[in-house]
């Protein structure tokens, strides 16, 4: 299928309004699963739902769902699975676990996202600490209840553990992106820190999403080949964000990664440069995706939102 051919299909698409019920969608769940402030310890479910319900885009979430009704209208169904919402506000809850650790004074130290105080400015270190640890339990207990066959499940698990973990994962990740702070990039530097860092995560969400709606074994490998390339494009465009758009644009603080000395695409091969891998990273994406067609239109036009965006 040609470039025009994939434009034609994501124009048809509504990308805004697949946003939109893919929030309300995951806005629900968490509602449902997250204990509520008069629960006791309230503290510290203030302090998750401070962070989980401070605004943001639940773009894993999304791509989660969009790549389950992807697997789900190839193989004959219609619409999502029932109880995928679970599963992507699992993966938020996991996202936003990173979040809050990655914003304390002993990693990242910064005091805004998504344009509020980070949870440990509003709750204190502590508190911060044990919300980022109880999001990351409460996602576990989530997707140990999901509504799909228990082989499904166990494989589901299986790979969100190993995405966020040491080995290339997103802990991982993290560590080398400490590591790296005040020395020179390199490209096999960055690029492993992307892949490991943000790029897992975003991988193992579109990766899970279609198991959970049934995925073979080839479908599994054009997902994983398709999230690969979309996670990296991501951050490279939150790269080139970090150093073009003011903090109320992002809704975190800019200039960060400049500051820091972070290892970043820009860094390495420029502004322009990057802006041009992150759009080659997403057309070679959607080859992967061609033997699905129109039934892959939502999740390529939510990919195409992902280097299209500007916060």
């Amino acid at each position: 299928m040609s470039p025009a051919s994939d434009n034609m299909i994501e124009m048809q698409v509504d990308v805004q309004q697949i946003l939109r019920d893919g929030v309300e969608r995951t806005d629900r769940a968490l509602e449902r699963l997250l204990p509520p402030v008069t629960q006791t310890p309230a503290s510290i479910h203030g302090a998750m739902r401070h962070s989980v319900f401070a605004g943001g885009k639940r773009l894993r979430p999304v791509l989660a769902m969009e790549a389950a009704r992807t697997i789900e209208t190839a193989h004959g169904g219609s619409g999502l699975p029932e109880g995928n919402e679970d599963l992507g506000a699992a993966i938020e809850m996991l996202h936003t676990y990173s979040l809050i650790h990655d914003d304390l004074p002993a990693l990242d130290n910064d005091d805004l996202r998504r344009g509020k105080p980070t949870c440990h400015v509003a709750y204190g270190e502590a508190t911060a600490i044990l919300a980022g640890d109880a999001l990351q339990t409460l996602a576990y207990q989530t997707l140990a209840g999901m509504h799909c066959p228990a082989q499904q499940a166990v494989k589901i698990v299986g790979l969100i553990a190993e995405a966020t973990g040491t080995v290339e994962g997103m802990i991982g990740g993290q560590v080398l992106d400490l590591e790296g702070e005040h020395t020179k990039p390199t490209a096999e530097s960055v690029l492993a820190i992307h892949r490991a860092k943000t790029g897992a995560l975003i991988r193992v969400s579109i990766v899970a999403g279609g198991i959970y709606a049934g995925a073979g074994a080839e479908d599994a490998r054009r997902l994983t080949e398709f999230g690969t390339k979309s996670g990296l494009a991501f951050q490279i465009v939150d790269d080139v964000l970090d150093m073009t758009q003011d903090s109320q644009h992002l809704g975190k603080t800019a200039g960060k990664d400049v500051a820091s000395d972070k290892a970043t695409w820009p860094a390495v091969f420029g502004i322009e440069a990057s802006r041009k891998d992150a759009n080659r990273l997403i057309n070679e994406a959607f080859v992967a995706l061609e033997p699905y067609g129109e039934a892959a239109a939502g999740l390529k036009a939510v990919a195409r939102y992902l280097v299209e965006r500007t916060h």
